[in-house]
């Protein structure tokens, strides 16, 4: 698949009401938001079964149904919810019969025939998901060990429901284990000028030959520009990033350097969330960025960071800048 360097993240979409919600939000805009990202020439759309407990995937569906030239369609499984309390945090879950019935789920819900990246959203451990809180619960004896669900994987991929097969948030032990399987064609990791603790991910997909489609790369709004203390601390109750230490504990030295990128942006004409983004695309082995909008004017305010090339020197000056704030963890270069 040749994909843009940009893809439309369904997550700030997926509506209120569950966990890890970003708050309520209008699906007549969001469709909206969907269809200009296309027109605007993006060609995937990343989604999950569990953003909005599926009601991002269906609006997804909503979106494409009837578009001529259809954008390819990624969403994750493993994350599975309770029906009867939305509001519980999803368990990691990757038993083979769990995975067959979500994506038969998925595939409904977006009304498509095939699905064109399945991956696998976070490691099973047979526990909650508890990203609101800074951790990730930990493996418990339930847990689908992953030469079993990655197995399950590339079944669904030789009965053509999928076309290709990727991992979420797993590490390089991990994706080692995967590829002696079968190939992992690709990997969606965490990635900013926030949070470059992927690097190594990054690095072995590269030797592998293995895309690399990074999330968050405006830190989930902190490197748009637009964000403030005041508006961290006005953030209601029904959205995740209120409780999250990005936004309060941390929040001074993120936006240090969202800060730092307003100079760089000036020098281009650009957005800071276009440099953000830009920032993420321009490290070896990116093949794309996941980006986000909860409407059209937001996708105008980053859709420009595909066309952007930062320059050694304005790649220097914001790992000066990262360096100095001590925001974030990983390499502030490229190496």
């Amino acid at each position: 698949m040749k994909i843009s360097r940009l893809g439309f993240g369904s997550w700030a979409v997926a509506g209120a009401g569950w966990r890890f919600a970003w708050g309520a939000t209008d699906d007549a805009e969001s469709i909206a938001a969907i269809r200009h990202a296309v027109e605007s020439g993006v060609n995937w759309i990343d989604t999950a079964a569990v953003y909005g407990l599926g009601h991002s995937e269906e609006l997804v569906g909503k979106a494409i149904a009837g578009l001529a030239d259809k954008p390819y369609v990624f969403t994750k499984a493993g994350l599975v919810w309770d029906p009867a309390d939305p509001q519980a945090a999803p368990r990691r879950i990757m038993k083979p019969a769990s995975v067959r019935r979500e994506v038969e789920d998925s595939l409904r819900r977006l009304g498509v025939d095939r699905i064109d990246l399945y991956q696998v959203h976070y490691p099973d451990t047979g526990e909650s998901l508890e990203y609101a809180g800074g951790g990730f619960g930990a493996v418990s004896p339930n847990a689908t060990p992953l030469e079993e669900y990655w197995q399950v994987m590339a079944d669904l991929k030789a009965e053509g429901k999928v076309r290709a097969i990727g991992l979420s948030n797993h590490g390089v032990e991990l994706l080692e284990a995967a590829e002696k399987i079968a190939h992992v064609d690709a990997v969606q990791p965490p990635f900013s000028a926030l949070n470059r603790s992927a690097a190594a991910e990054i690095a072995w997909a590269r030797e592998h030959g293995t895309g690399v489609i990074v999330y968050s790369p405006m830190q989930s709004g902190l490197l748009t520009g637009a964000f403030t203390a005041e508006r961290a601390a006005a953030l209601p109750a029904g959205d995740w990033r209120a409780a999250h230490h990005d936004f309060t504990t941390g929040l001074a030295a993120n936006l240090q350097v969202a800060e730092a990128l307003r100079p760089v942006a000036a020098r281009h004409g650009a957005t800071v969330a276009e440099v953000a983004v830009a920032w993420a695309l321009a490290w070896p082995g990116v093949t794309g960025a996941i980006v986000g909008a909860r409407s059209a004017a937001q996708v105008d305010g980053w859709i420009g960071a595909a066309g952007l090339t930062l320059t050694p020197a304005d790649l220097e000056e914001i790992a000066a800048a990262i360096t100095a704030s001590g925001a974030g963890t990983g390499p502030a270069r490229a190496v």
